[in-house]
């Protein structure tokens, strides 16, 4: 009997070396699919015997209890079990069990239609590394994507998709798909749920895939009953991971618009109050901008933090532009920039204090001195962080090979 760390071991391994007379593998992820799993199984395995592609189908069943298992065998069908629940947990297990050379990955629920397997095949042979069905190039049956996933959800996750990772890719979550199995060992899959999809997607791009799509026609599932996927949670699940692996749109480009909408609206209220129509901005108003100011070097600075650790842990490949800046901000720079603010920010508090033994250390009016004060306050502790900043940038960047010299 399989015991759990075996099966732990068999999701998590890496994908086997491809048998040399099989070019393809078709992995259906199953969880009590009885309904659909034959039909599946023999439209995948009638599509490869009419093109002529040396493959198997693998069923990789997350614990059915309806016998899905014994259906599938029947079909024709190499069951494999994936003890660990999990979308993403089930597919890993299929694809690490998976013999053939390239990789087709889709849902077991009779919604897509393996017939269509011979055109991602093509695109493989091509040099393709990752190709996408297009559901909405190859069309969408009435009554098989509910209004909300087909014109709010999907359209907008692939706009978001597009416009984080820069990639033409129509419909970033069809679940129809195939790669080369050597693809998929670049790509290093880490999430276990609906998030697959997007790692697959992301991963690729990011490391330099060559990605193409496909039409391809989305049925009504053969389900009675509702789908495993739960389209609000699992779409802010898609969401979640694109911001996380997309520094530049979650903290880079936020932070540096609150820097400059900080300074700009700072620097304007030094001097005085600043009337808007019957509106006056003042001191109060400069303290909100220095806090906009602190709170974008945060933002900007965790960007090029978490983008740097990124690359190092070969998660995704360096950027030409990101090198040829990145090269100034050294240890010293960071330390000669945070100390000029530091002193900066002492010379405004001395001259705050100057200022109140003017007045014999007495009784202040606040909108006269918290112009010094604020800005010196904001000069300090922005100094600060720019030091920590880069003392912590500087640790990043030591050499810790473990190899031998």
């Amino acid at each position: 009997m399989t015991g759990p760390g075996a099966l732990l071991r068999a999701v998590s391994a890496p994908v086997p070396s491809s048998a040399p007379d099989l070019e393809l593998t078709v992995v259906m992820p199953c969880l009590n699919e009885a309904l659909t799993i034959t039909g599946c199984v023999r439209e995948a395995m009638e599509a490869l015997a009419a093109a002529g592609i040396a493959g198997e189908v693998l069923v990789a069943d997350n614990g059915s209890t309806d016998g899905s298992q014994a259906l599938a065998t029947a079909a024709g069908a190499r069951v494999v079990p994936i003890a660990i629940k999990g979308y993403g947990n089930a597919l890993r297990g299929g694809i690490a069990a998976a013999r053939g050379r390239f990789i087709l990955m889709g849902d077991a629920d009779g919604s897509y239609h393996f017939g269509h397997l011979p055109r991602f095949v093509e695109r493989l042979r091509a040099g393709a590394d990752l190709v996408m069905g297009n559901r909405f190039l190859g069309g969408i049956e009435p009554g098989a994507m509910p209004w909300k996933n087909r014109h709010i959800g999907n359209p907008i996750l692939s706009f978001i998709g597009r416009l984080f990772f820069r990639t033409g890719i129509g419909d970033f979550h069809c679940g129809l798909r195939a790669f080369s199995a050597d693809a998929y060992r670049r790509m290093d899959l880490r999430t276990t749920g609906m998030e697959l999809a997007s790692e697959i997607v992301i991963k690729s791009v990011l490391f330099g895939l060559r990605v193409e799509e496909v039409p391809t026609i989305l049925r009504k599932d053969g389900r009675d009953r509702p789908p495993h996927l739960r389209p609000w949670r699992d779409g802010w699940r898609h969401l979640r991971f694109m911001l996380l692996f997309s520094p530049r749109w979650l903290f880079w480009y936020p932070g540096i618009l609150l820097m400059a909408v900080g300074l700009i609206l700072g620097a304007a209220l030094v001097p005085g109050p600043l009337p808007l129509g019957r509106i006056t901005l003042d001191v109060h108003t400069l303290l909100f901008a220095a806090v906009a100011v602190l709170i974008g070097f945060q933002a900007a600075s965790f960007a090029v933090l978490s983008k740097f650790f990124a690359i190092r842990a070969g998660l995704r490949r360096a950027e030409a532009g990101f090198d040829g800046w990145f090269r100034y901000l050294t240890l010293e720079a960071g330390l000669v920039c945070g100390s000029g603010l530091v002193a900066a920010g002492l010379g405004l508090s001395l001259g705050a204090v100057w200022f109140w033994g003017g007045q014999g250390f007495g009784r202040l009016q606040p909108a006269e001195t918290l112009r010094l004060v604020i800005p010196g306050a904001l000069c300090l502790v922005l100094g600060c962080q720019m030091i920590l900043t880069s003392f912590f940038l500087g640790v990043l960047r030591l050499d810790t090979r473990t190899d031998a010299a």
